[in-house]
């Protein structure tokens, strides 16, 4: 028996659906610990329906890595999230470790889809939920 770590496909369909998760941001694993040989890294996808967001949380100890694939995304941060951050199709962001915010798909009649990387694990802590009515700017489809 060989100990050589080989490369692993997940194919579509077949991602990880057991992972960190946050109200109405769902996130699938496509590489991580839970089903690849991945020991340092998880990479996937995240998506919010029309008017939906995440619930408050932060990653712990993960570095964080998004991009906007698909929609236009706000998140909310600072003293009572009154801060926030926007950004569309084509955008990067660097999330820092225990850093709290509100992911948020800020159209009522597009999905948000993000791809995220973060080491070393898909790490979420949801953190109390807020009223929807303090986010500015945000309304539910």
């Amino acid at each position: 028996m060989s100990n050589t770590v080989m490369p692993v496909i997940t194919r579509k369909g077949q991602e990880d659906k057991n992972t960190g998760q946050s109200g109405g941001c769902i996130r699938i694993s496509g590489v991580g610990p839970q089903h690849t040989p991945a020991t340092k890294i998880w990479f996937g996808k995240v998506s919010n329906d029309p008017g939906y967001r995440s619930y408050p949380h932060h990653h712990g100890e993960a570095e964080t890595g998004g991009y906007v694939l698909k929609g236009k995304a706000r998140i909310y941060f600072g003293e009572n999230w009154q801060e926030y951050l926007d950004m569309e199709e084509g955008d990067f962001i660097f999330v820092p470790p225990y850093w709290p915010h509100i992911e948020v798909n800020m159209s009522t009649t597009e999905e948000l889809v993000w791809m995220t990387t973060r080491t070393p694990d898909n790490i979420v802590i949801n953190l109390p939920d807020v009223d929807d009515s303090i986010l500015v700017g945000f309304r539910r489809a």
